[in-house]
């Protein structure tokens, strides 16, 4: 069974950087392509980034495309978001996420394997 644990969130300042981990549990780590979420208090979840098992393949949601970017250490069954330049609309709940069905499953939020969530909070 897989399992998803976030680490990493904080509050910070607009403009500065932070990095989130997600620490997958379970088998063949490195056959899963992995999906990061957020949800801000009112509003939907948003599609954040998402990338395949080989990472030959990165997507990004328009709002954090050219600040973020999506990594993973496979030996170490880790996906990364490093997040640049933070603003306060980046104030959320993250969420790491993935599917069996892989990329287009997850970047559309059908995802069958999320993990608790790392508060992000960004003041001005």
């Amino acid at each position: 069974q897989v399992q998803l644990v976030e680490s990493g969130g904080g509050l910070v300042q607009a403009g500065a950087s932070l990095r989130l981990s997600c620490l997958f549990s379970g088998r063949s780590f490195d056959t899963w392509d992995m999906g990061w979420f957020r949800q801000a208090p009112g509003k939907e979840r948003e599609f954040v980034a998402v990338i395949t098992w080989h990472s030959a393949i990165t997507e990004y949601g328009d709002s954090v495309r050219g600040r973020f970017t999506v990594s993973r250490d496979n030996a170490k069954n880790m996906v990364f978001l490093q997040m640049n330049n933070l603003k306060p609309e980046d104030t959320a709940v993250y969420y790491c996420a993935t599917d069996p069905g892989g990329r287009n499953n997850i970047k559309r939020g059908h995802a069958g394997v999320w993990g608790q969530g790392t508060q992000v909070t960004v003041s001005s």
